[in-house]
């Protein structure tokens, strides 16, 4: 296994993604597969991969985007999935043996991407989180066939998703919020406003910038019902971090006060919310 440099200012993050955090995540594959689907249908059709493609997914997790890029460039394409986190990575190499993929742990920022080699750069939320996301996006760039494509996926703005706000509504009743942060620093939603990305993604060389808005429902219970809506608002995302040093009794009050709200959007073993994000497109332009 090769492990390419990490860029400094990504190590906070390098160093989440292969903690316990990044073991979690693994261990919820499934279910976080379930409940992203509709955002991997998004970007795949704003993608438009076709047989015989290069692709390249970036902050691939646990493989299931490139697993499904991989199953639209046969025959004759492949596909490099580039993460951070060696526990999913491991997960993503299980489930892909038998397919055109290959991983590798690396960041983004500085993996040396063969040069003119893909044809694609896609990503699902996996490139909110660069320290510097110009630099990161030039070399994605470089990494891109003249006329080459990038799309992806990243949140808009919180107040705008249902998804992450029931959840931290019941659990700002009883613990304190997480710190406020600069809005621009790396998380879930630092490429929410239009500006900035439009910004960055011309001073990293694109063309082409587009950004459509996406509205959608995500299944937090992942067709299993209310109790497995209310586990996961308590083990993944912010709520988690918000009561990751809370007693076991405010864990238990928020769970409660969480049932009850999520009750409120259950359709029988569903339980979704509303999503809002950006399906991000530009194009890499001729040398």
């Amino acid at each position: 296994m090769s492990v390419a440099p990490v860029h400094a200012d990504n190590s906070a993050q390098a160093e989440y993604w292969n903690s316990a955090a990044g073991q979690k995540w693994t261990d919820n594959q499934e279910h976080q597969d379930h409940v992203l689907r509709p955002v991997s249908a998004r970007l795949i059709a704003a993608a438009n991969p076709k047989p015989g493609e290069r692709v390249i997914d970036v902050g691939c997790g646990c493989g299931a985007t490139t697993i499904a890029f991989a199953d639209r460039v046969t025959p004759g394409g492949d596909v490099l999935g580039v993460d951070i986190s060696e526990p999913m990575l491991a997960r993503a190499r299980e489930r892909a043996q038998s397919l055109p993929v290959r991983f590798e742990r690396a960041d983004a920022t500085v993996y040396p991407f063969k040069p003119n080699g893909a044809d694609l750069v896609a990503s699902r939320f996996g490139v909110m989180f660069f320290a510097d996301p110009a630099k990161s996006f030039a070399n994605l760039r470089k990494g891109l066939k003249a006329r080459g494509r990038l799309a992806f996926a990243c949140w808009r703005e919180a107040r705008e998703n249902p998804f992450f706000v029931v959840p931290l509504r019941e659990a700002l009743k009883h613990a304190p919020p997480l710190p406020e942060t600069d809005p621009e620093a790396p998380g879930p939603f630092a490429l929410a406003a239009e500006p900035r990305v439009r910004r960055i993604l011309t001073d990293a060389g694109f063309m082409d910038v587009a950004l459509t808005p996406a509205d959608l429902e995500l299944d937090i219970g992942a067709g299993r019902g209310l109790d497995t809506a209310v586990r996961a608002a308590l083990t993944l995302g912010p709520t988690s971090r918000m009561l990751a040093d809370q007693s076991e009794a405010v864990r238990a009050a928020v769970g409660a006060d969480m049932r009850k709200a999520l009750a409120a959007h259950a359709r029988g073993d569903s339980v979704p919310l509303g999503a809002a994000i950006w399906i991000v497109t530009a194009t890499n332009p001729d040398r």
